[in-house]
């Protein structure tokens, strides 16, 4: 994000000149001259920084701006600008970082919100690599996506042994054994004429030894 301010007071002296500062000094400056337009500049930009005074249309005016930016989604860092002695828990419990006392001196007030900056980075680095560090190497869903993907795999085909063992031990058969062998399908030729061809022998041969004697 941009080095982006919104200022937000009512007296426009004030606004006019810490305007000019903070733009010498490199910042984006937006400015609102009452709560009500503060908010309104909080939901439509987004801000690195915002300095609210406390009493604008009422004495606490300033309350509104920082509850809507403390809703902010970008997380800007709030100071609460008075003239008025406020007690620390008073400023922390309205949800302020930092209390800023009118008048105050441009050196000083550049100190401040340079620290205050930094240290509202610092404090959001630091959320991040604790949240970082406390994953695991994979995440849950990675590591589910990862077992879905090895059931949806498909199977790979294996040969039984059985097979291989079978394929081996007809592959070493000679060939003249093989081709002895009858093929699939093939009718095994009948001993019957055979045995058919031997008993007209037989009696043709006692006929003749009939017809001698």
């Amino acid at each position: 994000m941009r080095r982006r301010i919104l200022l937000v007071d009512d007296e426009v002296a004030v606004l006019l000149t810490l305007k000019a500062v903070l733009e010498i000094s490199g910042f984006e400056v937006d400015t609102a001259a009452s709560a009500r337009e503060g908010v309104s500049k909080l939901h439509t930009r987004e801000y690195q920084m915002l300095i609210t005074d406390m009493r604008m249309e009422h004495d606490v005016a300033g309350i509104e701006v920082i509850k809507a930016a403390r809703a902010a989604v970008y997380h800007p860092v709030v100071a609460l600008l008075t003239a008025y002695p406020v007690s620390d828990e008073d400023w922390q419990e309205m949800g302020a970082d930092q209390l800023l006392v009118k008048p105050m001196h441009t050196r000083i007030l550049l100190r401040q919100i340079e620290d205050m900056i930094a240290a509202h980075d610092r404090k959001f680095a630091e959320q991040g690599t604790a949240v970082s560090s406390s994953a695991p190497g994979q995440s849950a869903p990675a590591k589910k996506a990862k077992v879905i993907a090895k059931k949806t795999e498909p199977k790979k085909k294996t040969i039984s042994r059985k097979v291989v063992a079978r394929k081996s031990k007809f592959s070493k058969i000679p060939l003249e054994v093989a081709e002895k062998r009858t093929p699939t399908g093939a009718r095994k030729p009948s001993a019957k004429p055979k045995a058919r061809a031997e008993t007209s022998a037989t009696k043709t041969a006692r006929t003749s030894a009939k017809r001698r004697s």
